[in-house]
């Protein structure tokens, strides 16, 4: 009997209380199928995980986080198996977007295609300063954005912007994206990694109260998929989690007596 070896195509660490998942799929960090199991597996154990807070998604390497979805793959398997393969990348990036834990995109080279939609599902997108670009240029191929592109980015920007750089398959320098909205802070190359996990660390317990953090992000990205008053009674019904927590009383407590929260994520 011969056993397969399944090849790392997504690394998993946990440091400080933050779940690192690192791309990796030299050069470019292409994902197939494999890679978005191993994702999804990721997503998954960090949400089980009491002591991860907060996660960061980052790329192998320094040239790209991540240039989408493999086109060799794409060229070689059946319609059907395409079909399957965007499903389960939308349903992982869903997954990611909806655990309540805040996620953080450290965007430490190229972000294109599948990797700009990746990128897309995060909370928080930092990225190294002039160390790539972002885009949507599936035109290019003959084929939209197919993991959750055109709806994220039509979100994120307004419609016409969104279709603007979709039809155009226009790509952005990262400062570029950063004025539009679409990134959230710029650093430099120098200790890019360092500096990203010094921010990831403050959402952890003592800083924050760590599970307010993923409440605040579950009413945001639920709440503002929904009518007004859906999302008013998820907000209701996650700020009376807050207040049963260890956090709300310490919090409040550490208020009324003039000190530092010392928060526990409980």
């Amino acid at each position: 009997m011969t056993t397969t070896t399944e090849r790392t195509l997504v690394n998993y660490t946990v440091s400080d209380g933050i779940a690192i998942i690192e791309l990796t799929n030299a050069p470019a960090n292409t994902y197939s199928y494999e890679m978005m199991s191993q994702l999804d597996n990721a997503i998954l154990q960090a949400r089980f995980d009491e002591n991860v807070h907060v996660l960061v998604l980052r790329g192998a390497g320094e040239k790209f986080f991540c240039a989408g979805a493999d086109i060799s793959m794409l060229n070689s398997v059946t319609p059907t198996y395409k079909y399957y393969f965007c499903l389960h990348a939308n349903e992982t990036l869903t997954r990611l977007e909806q655990t309540p834990k805040l996620v953080i995109a450290a965007l430490n080279g190229h972000t294109v295609g599948g990797g700009l939609e990746i990128a897309l599902a995060c909370d928080i997108r930092i990225a190294r300063r002039n160390a790539g670009k972002v885009g949507l240029p599936e035109i290019n191929l003959g084929v939209l954005p197919g993991t959750g592109g055109t709806q994220r980015l039509a979100r994120a920007l307004p419609k016409n912007k969104a279709i603007e750089y979709m039809t155009e398959g226009k790509l952005m320098s990262f400062e570029d994206a950063q004025e539009l909205g679409l990134i959230n802070y710029i650093y430099e190359s120098e200790n890019f990694w360092e500096q990203v996990m010094q921010y990831a660390k403050q959402f952890c317990p003592p800083n924050r109260a760590s599970r307010t953090v993923g409440r605040i992000k579950r009413a945001v990205q639920s709440g503002a998929e929904v009518a007004l008053a859906d999302g008013l009674a998820l907000e209701r019904e996650l700020q009376q989690l807050c207040f049963q927590s260890e956090d709300a009383k310490e919090g409040i407590a550490a208020y009324n007596e003039k000190r530092k929260g010392n928060f526990s994520g409980r």
